[in-house]
This record gives structure tokens, sequence and C-alpha cells, in this order.
């Protein structure tokens, strides 16, 4: 059902935004039909590395799921600096670091807890990534900030340079650990027993290849058009730039994530659903992040690694929270539902300010 209303939503969605920018139709409208249909094309995006997932393995899946989820936010915020939007592009990986950690694995773990009592997953992987998130958002985000209180733009951007080279190189070297120097040497039985289980990928690698293409293509066509509606939207909606970064725009973003962690929750599969939610997280943390800061060199306005106190103390939060609750290999519906209420009050504190 949802397969065939997301399918009717990309045949309708894609035509209209084209013509819609073509004719300059009324901006609120199209920021809804634009919406609609990054989020349509996610879909699609999400069950391709479905497929790829089943074939290659729930790490690798996990990774390709999240990448090319954040390659839809990655191209919406190349966009926004190229308009100049640093503030937005900011907020929206503050969205995305909080979206993934509260609303994707809050989700996954409460609609994956409703079916089965008790789910479990890599408690090895968990207490690594535990690590990671510790050092991407505390160490390598609040830090500067404190720093670069007493530094000027120059030095405050360089610094911002040198720290976004070291996370880069850092993931790089983690992923290296995961899948090559490591591979396998920490893997509990309860996984490997999952990577034994046989599943037939719903499409062929080709065909699911192609379809990260094209959606991808598409998405980047689209998110262009997006980018052009925030002013208005945010003018008529009374949205301020710091929400509409942090919840709409990281919504839309990560929207194939979203469905991907929740489906394979549901399926029981929480090795993948962990992998999306938290992998999406540190790749935007320690690759997009710091790829879009020193991108931004390329465009008038370059940005900074600097958060607001709101944005650092709420991603702060919601990486302890996330650490507290999932260090133990286990998860239930009441897990999700605390990640959620998390989630809701930070939404509204960034709705209000």
């Amino acid at each position: 059902m949802m397969d065939k209303l997301f399918t009717v939503l990309v045949l309708i969605g894609v035509p209209i935004s084209i013509i819609g920018s073509i004719f300059h139709w009324p901006a609120v409208i199209m920021f809804i039909v634009y919406c609609l249909t990054i989020v349509a094309l996610a879909s699609f995006i999400g069950k391709a590395t479905e497929s790829l997932a089943i074939v290659m393995g729930p790490r690798i899946g996990g990774l390709l799921n999240a990448t090319f989820g954040n390659a839809v936010e990655l191209i919406i915020s190349i966009f926004a600096l190229k308009a100049g939007l640093v503030s937005i592009v900011l907020a929206s990986l503050t969205g995305s670091v909080l979206g993934n950690l509260l609303l994707v694995a809050g989700l996954s773990f409460f609609v994956g807890g409703l079916k089965f009592k008790r789910q479990s997953f890599d408690i090895n992987e968990a207490r690594h990534n535990a690590g990671l998130l510790i050092f991407a958002v505390i160490v390598a985000f609040v830090i500067p900030e404190v720093f670069t209180r007493t530094m000027n733009d120059r030095e405050t951007m360089i610094l911002s340079i040198g720290i976004s080279i070291t996370l880069i190189v850092l993931y790089l070297a983690a992923l290296l650990f995961k899948f090559v120097t490591h591979r396998g040497v920490y893997q509990s039985e309860h996984h490997a027993d999952l990577t034994k289980q046989d599943e037939e990928p719903e499409w062929g690698k080709g065909k699911a290849l192609l379809v990260l293409t094209a959606a991808t293509v598409a998405v980047a066509y689209v998110s262009e058009h997006l980018v052009d509606t925030f002013d208005v939207v945010g003018k008529t909606f009374g949205w301020s730039e710091l929400f509409i970064g942090i919840i709409i725009v990281a919504i839309v973003g990560n929207a194939a994530e979203h469905a991907s962690a929740v489906i394979m929750a549901y399926k029981n599969k929480m090795d993948v659903a962990v992998e999306i939610a938290v992998g999406s997280t540190l790749q935007v943390a320690m690759f997009v992040l710091p790829l879009l800061v020193l991108l931004s060199l390329l465009f008038t306005a370059s940005m900074p690694l600097i958060f607001t106190w709101p944005e650092l103390i709420s991603m702060v939060t919601a990486v302890l929270l996330m650490i507290m609750l999932t260090n133990d290999g286990d998860s239930n519906w009441f897990d999700g539902l605390v990640l959620l209420a998390a989630y809701v009050i930070m939404g509204l504190g960034f709705y209000f300010v």
C-alpha cells in the first residue's frame, strides 16, 4: 500500500516540481510539493539500499543506507550554502543528529518493541559507536566553542578547517577498522546468527544501483528548488531559520533512514536498524558536516564549525541518552518512547527559540 502511494507521489511530484519551478508557482504550495516528493524519492533510496543490505550484510547495508540517505541532506545543504544560508545548514545538521538518535532510533525501538518484547543487537558495536559519538559531538563540537570565544573570525575558521580534516580522517580510519582490520573480530554470536539467515532481496543489485542513481539525481534537482522556498515559508508560518533547519529540513533530508530503520526493527533486524540510526549520525558528524565546512570555502559565505548553545546542549543530551539506553545491547518499546519524548521536548524548545 505504502509502496504504491510513494510510487504515485514520485510520478506526480517530480513533473509538478519541474513545472512549478519553471513557472514560479506559489512558494508555500511548492514547498509542500517538494517535501512530499523528496520523502517519496527517499523511500526508493531506502528500498534499494535494503535490497543491497541483504546481499552485502547488515553492517555494509546499514552504511549504504546511511550514506545514500545522507546524500539527500548533503545535496540540500550544498544548495543552502550556495544561497548563503549558513545558519540553516548548521541547524539542519543539528537536526539530523537529533533526528537520527531520538526520532529514528526512537521509532525503531518503539515499533519493534510493540511486536517483540525484547530486541537485541551487537553490544560490541554499540560500545564502539558510543566512543565515537562522544568524540564527534562532545569533543569535536563543544570544545571548539569554548576556545573560539577568544578568537577572531579568521582564527575560528582556521580552527574549524583543522577540526574538519581531523574528523574526516578519523571517520575513514573508523571504516577501515570496522570493515578491514577488525572485521568480525568483535562479532557477537547473535550477530553471526543473523548474518546466516537467508533472505531474497526484493531488487537485484543492478536494479537497486540504477534506482539509487536515478533517485539521487531527482532529489538533487528538487532540493535545489526547495531551498529557494525557505525564506517565504518561514515568514508565512512564523518559523525561524533554526526551526526550519532542525525540524523540517532534517526530517525531509533523513526520510530514507526513517523508513528503512523502522522497517528493519519491525522485522527484528535490530543490527541494521541501529547501524542506520547511529551510523548515520556518525557519518553526519564526522564526514558530512566537516566536508561542508571545507566546501563552504568555495562559496561567498564560509561556514565555521560553531553551533549555538541550545544546539550543542541538545546534541550532547541526545548522545548521552542514546548511549545509556543502548549500552546493554537490548531495546524495548519503552526505550523508544523515552527517545521520542526527548525529541518532542527539544522540538518544542526550538520552535519557540
